[in-house]
């Protein structure tokens, strides 16, 4: 009898150990737009340019509006490092320079996932990326990143 006890926490482990298909994969980020959004993907030259201030358009000249996670999250940190190679010091440091000549400004940044989902689900325009796959119908994932790490 006391056999089989000693059994239940390792059966309570066993869904862990189970293939995963299907499931995101851990440490990947999700670029995500509205729905009714023209956009279903971007490449990720696109993706830089729109977070790094070089373009404020969609591939299909349409207005874009990025958002970001706060400024010294983890999920950023990934995000750009997946995206542009930099750290989230380089990152900053590249923000500072173009803020100080006054031509362009840096995405805006939101509280987090649920924050970034509910203005792309509000906004037409907004891209934003996400540390989880949105199950909402109203948000399309227009692009995959692993994290760099």
């Amino acid at each position: 009898m006391r056999r089989r006890h000693l059994f239940r926490p390792l059966l309570a482990l066993l869904p862990l150990a189970l293939p995963t298909s299907g499931l995101a994969k851990e440490g990947e980020l999700f670029v995500v737009v509205n729905s009714t959004n023209a956009l279903r993907s971007i490449s990720k030259k696109e993706l830089i340019a729109l977070y790094t201030g070089r373009s404020r358009h969609f591939p299909d000249d349409s207005l874009a509006e990025p958002f970001d996670h706060p400024r010294e999250s983890a999920v950023r940190e990934a995000f750009y490092a997946a995206l542009t190679g930099m750290d989230l010091a380089q990152i900053n440091s590249y923000w500072a320079r173009l803020l100080f000549t006054g031509r362009v400004q840096p995405p805006q940044a939101l509280a987090d996932d649920a924050a970034l989902q509910a203005e792309i689900k509000r906004n037409r325009r907004a891209i934003a990326y996400l540390s989880h796959e949105p199950t909402d119908s109203d948000l399309r994932v227009v692009m995959v990143l692993g994290r760099a790490g």
